[in-house]
């Protein structure tokens, strides 16, 4: 049996390693290297764009225990953060050349598997078919995908934030700081009030890059811009991309604002703006973030881009197993499928393998606990109540709990899921 999936991503690499482990033949095509996208810039599997992070490793939130129960299924790109793994607070954070480079090295070796450099547009095949394509895919295969979904596919908009050379870093007037932990992961860019009353009427009046082809403005909410933010208002500047809380100086000196820079790479070469994904026209970009304290003679490795994210519309196409409804033979993987972030991606990739290999065997599928977050995630962008899905990453709110139960903190009932979760998620094995 062969199944073919479509994109080498971080969900169609999880799906194809899952499926390759399992006996089952695949058949992984990526064009990336005859035709990249307009954010794709390495030749190897699996890049990571908008952050080198796959976020918290604290089990007191739910992409942390989303990690937990990734490790116990045998997560294949997991397996691969890990070995990559920088500094970052308690952020899982890789090195991103290293890391796609990895994943690109044991995909190609895999005996069952087969890679091929060209594009995948026959969507009418009986054949099994994994649609991993992620959000930004050709103009050729969305043609095909219409043919296939008809009028059913959605879109927002999505933003990455500049990179700089640290060598180019003023340190005279920034410090190491980061918010959890006394490491060197994070670069603290102190603000005082007016310092930050500038810099947010620059951002309020910056030029922006005009989205031609869009008929309106869907920003998804986890990666608004930080123009947009800062025209929303001050204050949720001041608690979300620039909160100075945590980030006190050697001498206790809270800031009344400041931005960070996170660790890119593991040469410790490269730092990345949190927070700060953009649209900003690159030229206006430069003339703006140079006037942070410390930025003045910064050297841009990669300016803020802004892109359009394609995903469909799931509950009205697709069953738990991650399978279309009316066309038993396809199934779909990544933010393509309404999931956000890397980790909800390639977790999305390893459920999709699970269904894949049920439909193989003609067994019956056990759908993932939904008082699992794994679970939760999966049955949230598959719930037919929906009356438009938007984008989603994994978040307590989702989660199943009992509702006889009572806590008496947060902290407790957080403990409690993750207690529960992994409890669920070890019975399902």
């Amino acid at each position: 049996m062969k199944v073919n999936i479509i994109g080498a991503g971080l969900a169609g690499c999880e799906a194809a390693w899952q499926l390759a482990e399992n006996g089952i033949n695949v058949h992984l095509y990526e064009k990336k290297k005859i035709q990249k996208n307009e954010i794709q810039t390495l030749e190897t599997f699996a890049e990571l764009v908008c952050s080198n992070t796959f976020r918290s490793l604290s089990t007191q939130n739910a992409v942390g225990i989303l990690k937990k129960e990734l490790e116990l299924l045998n997560s294949f790109i997991l397996d691969c953060a890990f070995k990559t793994q920088i500094p970052s607070d308690d952020a899982l954070a890789v090195d991103r050349t290293a890391f796609s480079n990895l994943v690109d090295e044991r995909i190609r070796n895999h005996k069952n598997i087969k890679v091929f450099e060209e594009e995948f547009l026959n969507l009418n095949t009986q054949e099994i078919i994994l649609i991993a394509s992620g959000p930004l895919c050709s103009k050729e295969f969305k043609i095909e995908l219409e043919k296939l979904l008809g009028k059913q596919k959605l879109f927002y908009l999505d933003a990455s934030a500049p990179i700089i050379e640290k060598e180019s870093i003023d340190f005279s007037k920034v410090y190491y700081k980061s918010r959890y932990k006394n490491d060197n992961s994070y670069i603290c860019i102190p603000l005082n009030e007016q310092q930050f009353d500038i810099f947010h009427n620059k951002l309020i009046n910056a030029k922006t890059v005009e989205l031609k082809d869009f008929e309106q403005e869907i920003f998804f909410r986890g990666c608004q811009p930080i123009e947009q933010l800062a025209k929303t208002s001050k204050k949720i500047l001041l608690k979300s991309a620039m909160s100075p809380n945590g980030l006190e100086d050697i001498h206790g000196f809270k800031p009344y604002s400041a931005v960070q820079l996170r660790r890119d790479d593991a040469m410790d070469n490269l730092y990345n703006m949190v927070g700060f994904q953009t649209n900003i026209a690159w030229k206006e970009q430069k003339e703006i973030f140079s006037t942070l304290p410390g930025l003045e003679k910064a050297v841009f490795r990669r300016f803020g881009v802004m892109h359009k994210n394609s995903f469909i519309n799931s509950p009205k196409i697709l069953n738990n197993k991650l399978q279309m409804m009316r066309k038993k033979n396809i199934f779909f993987a990544g933010q393509i499928t309404g999931v956000e972030g890397y980790i909800e991606s390639f977790a999305s990739g390893l459920v999709a393998s699970r269904g894949i290999i049920s439909f193989i065997n003609e067994s019956k599928f056990i759908p993932f606990p939904e008082d699992t977050v794994l679970g939760s995630l999966i049955n949230y962008i598959t719930n037919s109540n929906h009356k438009k899905l938007k984008p989603m990453k994994s978040n307590m709110g989702l989660i199943k709990v009992d509702p006889t139960l009572s806590f008496s903190s947060k902290e407790e009932k957080y403990f409690y899921i993750y207690k529960n979760s992994l409890d669920k998620i070890k019975d399902f094995i």
